[in-house]
């Protein structure tokens, strides 16, 4: 009231736009409709807004503006506010969930002198003072896997991840990832730790019972399902993987699935991983570990002891897509060294998402590394799954744009 503040604070007051931010001295009250108000007596101008605010009823309907403007998307949308609340509260619920277990936080290099640790693309770049070119991490996997050897029995690290690769509606070049490594376990042991996060997470932000994805209930409270790889294939194409074949026969059944066979291609492994990605993986709607996977396509996991063709590796699926990647680490550094000129190998036949050879890691590796289970899992695509959102740039405050 004009009688209240005086005559200065009343032009004060009517001169405030949408958006300017006011200091107001007064006593709390309650209108005679009950609304919370404050008697004025003193009004502040703390800052002009010099550009108009979208309209909160509709909030921002260009997309373009949505994600390179998130501050006013923030402002004007509630549901894209409420969002990002969420997503804190899964990434604080997940380091509450390990660190009530143990594990230990912790950071390692962004800037590597070599890609590894998945089969990714990187971004280059050079430090000037050493005149060396550098590549921003693709994995924190080979740090955290050295602090193992070092004593350190539980670790983890939640941090962002680049790839130098293509986007859509699940990937973005820059992404959020945790890898958790503990001594002493195996990828059986992994599971059950994936599953644990990932009931916990979505337990505090959902609530009991099951998920709704997209109009599908998703069963993520319930036990997860298992299977591995080849029984997968075998159920969907009736190709049986287990029985003993030749490269050429691998191929030969490849190309009556019509399945497309790349350069790089040398051994029956990367045909039966062609197979489940061609074949499989959009099957898998409720949450399923896929366990197996051939020793071609996993440079860094352990040999199965009882079928050295396969891994004790997994990957989780949820809703066809992969949220998590996990397997008992392979600590022989003979084997290790081994698998990297394998990989050496299939990037100069073409495969550009192939690693080179971490003679360092190796080294590290000849000093003894327990027993240990890996895991990784993409905060992003999680969060997608929490919040029912359909693409990663949702859950991303700043999404790469051009």
């Amino acid at each position: 009231r004009k009688d209240a503040v005086g005559e200065e604070n009343y032009e004060i007051f009517k001169k405030a736009d949408l958006g300017d931010f006011l200091g107001v001295e007064g006593e709390v009250m309650r209108t005679d409709m009950g609304e919370l108000s404050i008697k004025a007596t003193h009004i502040t101008h703390l800052s002009k807004a010099l550009r108009p605010l979208p309209e909160k009823f509709h909030g921002l309907s260009d997309v373009e503006t949505i994600y390179r403007k998130r501050y006013l998307d923030l402002i004007s949308n509630r549901e894209s506010f409420d969002r990002f609340v969420t997503r804190s509260k899964i990434i604080s619920e997940i380091r509450r969930y390990l660190d009530a277990q143990g594990f230990l936080e912790v950071e390692t290099p962004v800037l590597h002198n070599e890609a590894g640790g998945a089969a990714a693309k990187p971004f280059i770049t050079h430090h000037n003072a050493q005149n060396i070119d550098m590549v921003l991490r693709i994995a924190t996997e080979l740090h955290l896997k050295r602090l193992i050897v070092g004593g350190m029995e539980r670790v983890y690290e939640i941090g962002r991840i680049f790839r130098n690769e293509g986007m859509d509606a699940t990937h973005n070049p820059e992404f959020t990832s945790i890898e958790v490594y503990q001594a002493y376990a195996d990828f059986h042991d992994i599971m059950n730790l994936t599953e644990g996060i990932i009931q916990h997470a979505a337990k505090v932000v959902k609530g009991d019972g099951p998920i709704n994805y997209q109009g599908t209930e998703i069963k993520i409270n319930e036990p997860f399902k298992r299977i591995h790889m080849v029984d997968a294939i075998k159920e969907i194409t009736g190709v049986d993987f287990w029985q003993d074949m030749t490269l050429d026969e691998a191929k030969a059944i490849a190309a009556e699935k019509n399945v497309p066979v790349e350069k790089h291609y040398t051994e029956v492994g990367h045909i039966i991983n062609a197979f489940f990605e061609e074949f499989v993986e959009e099957t898998l709607i409720q949450p399923t570990f896929v366990y197996g996977h051939p020793v071609a396509v996993s440079p860094l996991a352990k040999k199965n002891p009882e079928d050295p063709r396969f891994t004790d590796r997994f990957e989780l699926f949820i809703m066809t897509k992969e949220y998590g990647n996990a397997f008992t680490e392979l600590n022989d550094p003979i084997d290790q060294l081994s698998r990297f000129e394998a990989q050496a190998a299939a990037k100069e036949l073409g495969d550009d998402e192939a690693t080179g050879i971490d003679y360092d890691y190796v080294e590290a590796l000849e000093y003894g590394m327990p027993p240990t289970g890996g895991l990784g899992i993409g905060i992003d695509r999680l969060c997608m799954l929490l919040t029912d959102t359909t693409t990663i740039r949702d859950v991303l405050l700043f999404p790469t744009m051009k």
